[in-house]
């Protein structure tokens, strides 16, 4: 079925927890990716001149800015309306965080759509909720805050290190900054060895954790952790980079 907005990738033959959180995870990496690595071209599009638009996420984890659905009741729940009209009325980082946090709203309300529509029991809803709760939210992923402490051995949080760990985490081992862990379906959320205790680095861009072998590459302003095809550097160009800036950190910077 398409809803005007991107076709929803859940069909009636389909319709477990994780089918749902499959397509929650696609609509939130799209907007973590609009209100982050793409911030530019979002921000250019919610012109203030133009008519109520919204932030959509579609299930491919793309984005869209657009007008509501036509239709009365919608397809699906629709986001916040009209988000271009504050974007020149506030900063523009408690823009993205006002965004942000509508943007997580919506994608619970649509997640648990599906969840109705399907007839999910107490415990398929007890098993979404949990999938959907593990990740961080849009609004953790842009203010940052899902970067700000790191968890130690027994769970209490302490300030990172003076020194800033390298750009170009090896091949064999994880990025030195621990954050939350992303859901691990196979283990119902418990992380790798059962060390509940052991979180992983996200990614700025996408919201997914870091896995061994994996390119990464940290922000030098923000000290944020990215994928290198997230942020399109690979390990080649890196090697010619002093100073890294995220492409929302040069953003802001540019527009300042």
């Amino acid at each position: 079925m398409d809803n005007g907005y991107g076709s929803v990738t859940i069909v009636h033959d389909a319709r477990s927890p994780e089918d749902v959180f499959q397509d929650f995870c696609g609509r939130r990496a799209g907007i973590v990716k609009a209100l982050t690595t793409e911030v530019e071209k979002f921000y250019k599009q919610c012109d203030p001149e133009k008519e109520n638009l919204c932030l959509y996420g579609l299930p491919n984890g793309t984005w869209v800015v657009t007008l509501p659905a036509d239709e009365v009741p919608p397809e699906l729940p629709e986001p916040a309306l009209g988000i271009n009209f504050a974007r020149d009325g506030m900063q523009e980082k408690d823009w993205l965080s006002l965004i942000a946090v509508h943007s997580d709203s919506w994608l619970l309300s649509v997640a648990f759509y599906f969840g109705a529509r399907f007839g999910f029991d107490k415990k398929a809803r007890e098993r979404l909720f949990m999938m959907t709760s593990s990740l961080p939210t849009v609004f953790e992923v842009v203010s940052g805050s899902v970067t700000m402490q790191s968890k130690t051995a027994n769970g209490s949080s302490k300030n990172k290190s003076g020194s800033k760990p390298p750009k170009r985490p090896n091949s064999d081992s994880k990025p030195q900054k621990q954050v939350q862990a992303k859901y691990e379906e196979e283990n119902g959320g418990r992380g790798n060895g059962g060390d509940e205790d052991q979180a992983e680095t996200i990614c700025g861009a996408c919201g997914e954790a870091y896995t061994n072998g994996e390119f990464w590459i940290c922000c030098d302003i923000c000290e944020t952790w990215f994928h290198g095809k997230c942020v399109r550097i690979t390990p080649a160009k890196a090697e010619h980079i002093k100073h890294y800036k995220c492409p929302g950190c040069s953003n802001k910077r540019t527009r300042d």
